[in-house]
This record gives C-alpha cells, sequence and structure tokens, in this order.
C-alpha cells in the first residue's frame, strides 16, 4: 500500500510561527478537482480556508475558518446535491515527545486530545481538508427523497422446489 500525497498542502514549521502566523489558502482548480476526488464529491466550485497559528499554554492553538460551495450526490436518488459551508474549528496542538524526551500529555473528557506535531511541522493543507471533509454529511439526502423498504420476500423454502416435482397422488400412476 503506498501513501498518497495530500490533494492539499502547506507545510509550516513550527519555529516559524513565533508570536503567531495567518495564512488564507484558496486553491486553483486543478488542486479543487483532486480534492472533490479524494472527498468523493461531485465538484468543488470553491474553497477557501482562512487558518491561525498561535502559541497556546502547553503547546499551540490552530484556528480557522473554512468556505466552500461543493456538490454532493444524494445518497438515494444520486441526483446533485449542492452544499455550502462556512465554520469556524480551533485544534489544540503539541510537539510529540521524543524518545530522549517522554512528556505526558494531560487529556479530559470535555476536551479533545490535541494532535502531536511530529518532526516541528504541520500541514496546514491537510488540517483545511480535514475540516472540510468533517462539515460535509456522510449521508446525504436530497429534501423530500424518502428510503422506501423494499417487500419483504416470501419464505424461502428448499423443499418447495421438490415438492412441486414429487407426483400427486392419482398423478403419474398409469
Amino acid at each position: 500500500m503506498t501513501v498518497s500525497e495530500p490533494p492539499l498542502s502547506d507545510i509550516v514549521r513550527m519555529n516559524q510561527v513565533g508570536a503567531g502566523l495567518s495564512r488564507v489558502l484558496a486553491p486553483p482548480a486543478e488542486t479543487r478537482r483532486a480534492i472533490a476526488r479524494s472527498l468523493d464529491l461531485a465538484s468543488l466550485d470553491a474553497f477557501e480556508a482562512r487558518l491561525e497559528v498561535a502559541p497556546s499554554e502547553g503547546g499551540w492553538r490552530l484556528t480557522g475558518r473554512i468556505m466552500a460551495e461543493a456538490v454532493q450526490n444524494c445518497g438515494l436518488t444520486l441526483e446533485p446535491l449542492p452544499v455550502s459551508i462556512d465554520r469556524a474549528f480551533a485544534i489544540d496542538l503539541v510537539e510529540a515527545a521524543g524518545e530522549d524526551d517522554p512528556a505526558e500529555i494531560e487529556v479530559s473528557l470535555e476536551h479533545e486530545a490535541p494532535d502531536l506535531i511530529e518532526d516541528g511541522r504541520i500541514d496546514l493543507g491537510v488540517y483545511a481538508v480535514e475540516q472540510l471533509a468533517l462539515s460535509l454529511d456522510p449521508f446525504p439526502r436530497k429534501p423530500g427523497a424518502e428510503f422506501v423498504q423494499p417487500p419483504e420476500p416470501a419464505e424461502i423454502n428448499p423443499f418447495a422446489v421438490l415438492s412441486r416435482l414429487k407426483p400427486r397422488d392419482g398423478e403419474g400412476q398409469g
């Protein structure tokens, strides 16, 4: 199994963050098509991510907003289903502990566990696409589309076929 390259990539080294770093990612049409393929979208007509990374207590905090105009396929009718997304998010980041520095990470049930920063860098493009994926309906359904359960088949009895082959009383006797 080979690991494919992410459809959108913008790598930032944590030593570049300083007091804070802001980026706006607005991928061109070719990259949006690659993102659409990776997320099984009919199309991704617009996509923009506004991201900020800043130091926080115990690590860094990635905040952002994604805006997108996409088309999913209805899971029932397979018809195109336009989707508008405008969503803010925040993710805590901490440096991965090395073998020489076994750090403990405190995790509470109230908050999600922080993402680990490996090799001193993060890929803002991967986070943007991940947040887009999390914003999509996993079971898109066009308004008014309903699933109708097909009728249950009659009980299949393997002996029913054999009973039709068996001569009935008075048949086949001559």
